[in-house]
């Protein structure tokens, strides 16, 4: 059975109308398509190739720490030191070099762009919010989506919040094969944890009461981890054609996050608070 995706008629006649027409010609895939001789395309028309990498790039990649010790400015700061140090002399590949940097300057403007309009969004339901605990919540959204991951994270909220822009940017650029992958989340989060009670920043949340639920108070970096696990597995994949709609309509197929395991630095136990606060919400 295929996944459904409801489209309005609204969105459907800006597809058509505009962002179609726009990319048509544009598609790595058309430019991909007419840079290959005859004989590749009849060995991709008779099925030696699969349309796997025609729809998506190569995933099974995990992410490592920079994001959680640097923000995209700061990025786009060694990008900038690094394209002034091509030397167009004596290197051949200095042009491709250039060209690789400024897309990745350009992927970082976005990466921005998409953190602040979900911090516009918080401070528009704000106006209307009455309820006292939502907007407060509302107001902490809009401040840690203005921040992140335009900077580097400053507490375990943003440290959270930077990865999830980060990893909804690749796959939706990318469309990577079903596992990019959040690797050791509880080694990356536990200096932010550490500081954050040391510091009072996370604390005891109380949650209101909901309808067959009594009031209840939880770990702020527990519910915050809870929600990110919400976001994680309610994240559908980029719409697909053939084979791979056939096999899944989600995204977190093959996506994994490291527990526990060694340190790299000195080979160490690593297993930590959040190692065990993780298993508590796949649990």
């Amino acid at each position: 059975e295929r996944t459904p995706f409801v489209v309005t008629e609204e969105v459907r006649k800006i597809y058509s109308e505009k962002i179609i027409p726009f990319w048509a010609g544009k598609t790595i895939r058309e430019k991909l398509f007419g840079a290959m001789d005859q004989k590749w395309h009849q060995a991709f028309n008779a099925g030696v190739f699969t349309e796997f990498m025609e729809q998506r790039a190569p995933g099974h990649a995990i992410l490592d720490d920079k994001i959680y010790h640097k923000g995209m400015l700061d990025f786009k700061r060694d990008i900038a030191e690094n394209r002034n140090k091509l030397d167009y002399f004596n290197d051949p590949h200095a042009y491709e070099k250039d060209q690789e940097y400024q897309a990745m300057n350009i992927c970082a403007d976005a990466v921005i762009v998409f953190a602040q309009r979900h911090a516009e969004k918080a401070r528009e339901l704000v106006q209307g919010e009455t309820d006292p605990i939502r907007r407060s919540e509302l107001e902490q959204i809009a401040e840690v989506c203005s921040h992140v991951p335009a900077n580097a994270p400053r507490n375990f909220w943003e440290a959270l919040q930077s990865y999830w822009f980060v990893h909804l940017s690749v796959i939706t650029e990318l469309n990577t094969w079903d596992s990019f992958n959040p690797g050791r989340l509880d080694q990356h989060l536990l200096g932010f944890y550490e500081k954050g009670l040391e510091e009072g920043t996370l604390t005891w949340h109380e949650l209101p009461a909901r309808e067959n639920t009594a009031k209840m108070a939880v770990p702020q970096a527990k519910e915050l981890l809870q929600c990110f696990w919400i976001k994680f597995n309610n994240q559908p994949a980029p719409p697909k054609v053939g084979v791979t709609e056939e096999q899944s309509g989600t995204y977190v197929d093959f996506a994994l996050i490291n527990t526990g395991g060694l340190r790299p630095a000195d080979g160490g136990d690593a297993v930590n608070d959040i190692s065990y606060m993780i298993l508590d919400v796949v649990e």
